[in-house]
């Protein structure tokens, strides 16, 4: 027979049992799926990769205990399309997309899962940007009007450049480029002529440049893009400014950081910290809506010296001056 002292004593224990149970579940797993408008072997897959993951990690999220992540990356369209298939199919909690052909794919295949991106501003011009009413925010890297301050920069590196090559990969035909009116109506006001040089194959590139660098007196400025940020396009770009002597102001910081003259641009490191910030909300319950389209806050100048002085350029020390990276 049972006292009433064990009785109670037993009654407690075994009502605590489901509450220690719960206690010991696991958290639930949720899952992020990520397409990056680059190559898996480009080295700036690695560094973007490391940096979203670590502030996923700041802000909570371990993978392999509450988080999974499936990566997928792509640099032209009809592979993003392929990737964006595959990550929908595993059902993610939300969607991460650098790129804006990427981002454009992964929204031809979901109007559900929340999509967070990085991208050109066009990606979303149909979005409300103070209230996103789809299913889409995010960060746009570069206002289209920074496309201005690429001749500004080229002609103050050089003042003898009277001719730039304006190196666009993208889809459709320069007319439909956001940055390009800019770039124009700056090269007007500078009086430098544009060459337009469509990027597909390496070896076009560079026939292009190498027959446009026959006139003196010339510059490159590559519009933004999946294909003009390759790996292998870079460093083709960067072969044939050494070639040529030709000054480059480019889009992306890794140019300047592996050998080439200049950048102007965003923080990719910066929107990739704020990007991860809005799926941590997401994955906390908070909606598309609530997250509103924010623009760059953060813009770096990088210079190589070394690169400057491989061409033959020595740049003005005001320019040098106003650089947020010197690279000796």
């Amino acid at each position: 027979m049972i006292g009433r002292r064990e009785f109670i004593t037993l009654l407690g224990g075994t009502a605590a049992w489901p509450l220690a149970a719960r206690a010991q579940q696991p958290e639930r797993m949720r899952r992020v799926g990520v397409l990056f408008g680059v190559s898996e072997n480009d080295p700036k897959a690695p560094r973007d990769t490391a940096i979203f993951r670590q502030e996923l990690a700041k802000l909570g999220w371990t993978e392999g205990r509450n988080l999974e992540i499936d990566f997928r990356f792509a640099v032209e369209f009809a592979p993003a399309q392929a990737a964006a298939a595959e990550l929908v199919r595993l059902t993610p909690d939300v969607i991460y997309v650098w790129g804006g052909l990427q981002t454009t794919a992964v929204r031809q295949q979901t109007q559900a899962i929340p999509i967070v991106f990085t991208g050109p501003s066009s990606t979303v011009a149909d979005v409300n940007v103070a209230r996103p009413q789809g299913n889409i925010t995010g960060f746009p890297f570069l206002y289209p009007s920074i496309a201005g301050k690429w001749v500004e920069l080229l002609k103050e590196a050089d003042p003898r450049v009277s001719r730039a090559a304006v190196v666009y990969g993208g889809v459709g035909g320069i007319a439909t480029n956001d940055y390009f009116p800019f770039v124009r109506d700056a090269a007007a006001a500078l009086a430098v002529s544009l060459t337009v040089v469509a990027l597909s194959i390496k070896t076009k590139l560079a026939r292009a440049i190498d027959d446009f660098a026959a006139e003196p007196n010339g510059g490159v400025i590559p519009l933004p893009g999946s294909i003009s940020g390759t790996r292998e396009n870079e460093d083709l770009l960067r072969r044939l400014a050494a070639r040529h002597r030709l000054p480059v102001v480019h889009w992306d910081n890794t140019y300047p950081a592996e050998g080439g003259l200049m950048s102007f641009a965003s923080s990719f490191e910066d929107l990739h910290r704020r990007a991860a910030g809005y799926v941590d909300r997401i994955l906390r319950g908070a909606k598309v809506s609530e997250l509103p389209i924010e623009r760059p806050t953060k813009f770096e100048l990088v210079i190589n010296v070394s690169a400057a002085k491989v061409i033959g350029l020595t740049l003005p020390p005001s320019l040098l001056a106003r650089a947020d990276e010197v690279i000796e």
